[in-house]
C-alpha cells in the first residue's frame, strides 16, 4: 500500500488548514465555559460543511476516503485538540451510528442536518467505568405501546452538554441498542461539566435517565448485536487516532520552533547534541505513528474484518507516542513549557485520555494478544 495522498488530498488538507486556522484564531476553541463551547462547536459545524469533511467515512467522497479522513482529522487535531474531539464524537461516532443502523426516515431526521453543520450530536456510552469492555450495559429501556422508557446513568459523555440529540447505549429486549432522546427531554438530567486534566474546550459530562420517555421511532437496533459495542469502540479509537496524531504534529513544531528562535546559555538551543537527539526521536515517533494510524485507516476501507486488530494496535503505539512526543517538547521548552497555556502542555495533558478512553491500552493489549493467538475479538 502507498500511503502517499494525492494531489486532491494535499490541496483538500491545505483549504482544511486554511479555513480552520482562521476560525480558531478568531475564536478560543480551548475556553473553559459550556456555552462558548457550544457556540464555538456550531460554527466550525458549519464551516466544516463547507468542504468533504463531516461526510468522511460516512457517505461515499470521490477520491477521498478513510485514509483521506486520517490526514484530514491530523489537520484539524493540531490546531484544537478541543475542538476536533468536540466535532468527531458528533460526526463520526453519533453520525457513523445513524449511517450505520438508521432507516432512511431516521437519516433524513438526523443524518441530513448532521452533515449540513446543523445539528450537534453525542454518544452516551460508558457507565460505571470510562470502559465498557469490562462492564455489561445497566441502562435499560422497555417497550410501553409505542414509547420506551429508558432508565440508567451515563459518564463521561462527550459534547453531552451541548448535544442536540444523545444516543445513549442501552439494552431492549435483551438486546443492545441505541436511544435517541433529544435535549430537554423529560426524564433526561444532564449533570454539570466535568473539570478534566485535557481537552478542557470539550463539553463532557455524566447524565441521569428516570424515567425518560422517547417514541419507539428514535430507537436504533443494530444488527450485529452486542458486536455494535465493539463497533462503537472502534470508531471512538479511530478518533482518538486522529487526536494523536495532531497532538505530535503540533508538540513537535512547537520544539523545533522554540529551539530554532531561543538561546540557552549563548548558544541558539537547536546547537545542543542533546536537543537534536530529542528533536530526533520524537520525528521517529511521529512519522511512525503516522504510519501506523494510516494502515489502520486503509485497512478499515480494504478489508473491515482486520480493521479492529490493526485499530488497536495503532491506538496502543500512537496514544503513547503522543505523551513521549509532548513530554520531550516540553522539556526542550523548559521553562516556556512549564508555564501553562502553551502548545506543547496542552498536548501533554490531553495524551493521557487517549490511552484510557475508548479501549484502553492495557485492554488493547490483552485484545491484540488473543488476536495473536488466533483467539477471537469481542
Amino acid at each position: 500500500m502507498n500511503y502517499d495522498f494525492t494531489e486532491k488530498e494535499f490541496t483538500f488538507f491545505v483549504q482544511l488548514h486554511e479555513l480552520m486556522q482562521a476560525f480558531t484564531s478568531a475564536n478560543d476553541p480551548e475556553k473553559e465555559d459550556t456555552a462558548a463551547i457550544g457556540q464555538t462547536t456550531r460554527g466550525a459545524l458549519a464551516k466544516l460543511a463547507e468542504t468533504p469533511y463531516l461526510s468522511l467515512g460516512i457517505t461515499p467522497q470521490k477520491d477521498l476516503g478513510l485514509l483521506s479522513l486520517m490526514g484530514a482529522m491530523e489537520v484539524l487535531a493540531a490546531l484544537s485538540p478541543s475542538l476536533f474531539l468536540s466535532v468527531e464524537m458528533s460526526t463520526r461516532v453519533f453520525g457513523r451510528s445513524i449511517q450505520t443502523w438508521g432507516n432512511a426516515d431516521q437519516k433524513a431526521k438526523w443524518l441530513t442536518p448532521l452533515l449540513a453543520g446543523k445539528l450537534v450530536g453525542a454518544v452516551a456510552l460508558s457507565e460505571d467505568a470510562l470502559n465498557v469492555e469490562n462492564e455489561p450495559l445497566k441502562t435499560t429501556g422497555v417497550k410501553n405501546g409505542d414509547s420506551v422508557v429508558i432508565n440508567g446513568n451515563k459518564q463521561y459523555v462527550v459534547n453531552g452538554p451541548i448535544a442536540d440529540w444523545l444516543a445513549v447505549a442501552g439494552m431492549l429486549d435483551g438486546k443492545p441498542a441505541l436511544f435517541l432522546v433529544e435535549k430537554n427531554t423529560k426524564g433526561l438530567v444532564l449533570e454539570n461539566r466535568m473539570a478534566t486534566l485535557g481537552y478542557e474546550g470539550t463539553a463532557m459530562a455524566g447524565l441521569r435517565l428516570a424515567d425518560c420517555t422517547i417514541p419507539a421511532s428514535q430507537v436504533l437496533i443494530p444488527a450485529q448485536g452486542q458486536a455494535s459495542l465493539g463497533l462503537l469502540r472502534m470508531w471512538e479509537n479511530q478518533v482518538i487516532l486522529g487526536a494523536s496524531l495532531g497532538l505530535m504534529k503540533a508538540a513537535l513544531e512547537a520544539a523545533k520552533n522554540y529551539a530554532k528562535t531561543h538561546k540557552s546559555g549563548g548558544r541558539p538551543v537547536i546547537a545542543y547534541q542533546e536537543v537534536g537527539f530529542k528533536l530526533s526521536e520524537m520525528l521517529t515517533l511521529v512519522q511512525t505513528s503516522q504510519l501506523f494510524a494510516y494502515r489502520a485507516a486503509w485497512i478499515a476501507s480494504d478489508n473491515p474484518k482486520e480493521a479492529e486488530s490493526m485499530t488497536l494496535c495503532a491506538k496502543v503505539f500512537c496514544t503513547e507516542s503522543a505523551e513521549q512526543v509532548a513530554s520531550n517538547a516540553l522539556q526542550i521548552l523548559a521553562g516556556a513549557g512549564f508555564m501553562s497555556g502553551n502548545v506543547a502542555e496542552r498536548a501533554y495533558r490531553c495524551a493521557k485520555y487517549g490511552q484510557i478512553a475508548g479501549t484502553s491500552t492495557e485492554i488493547a493489549r490483552v485484545k491484540i494478544g488473543d488476536e495473536s493467538l488466533g483467539a477471537r475479538l469481542s
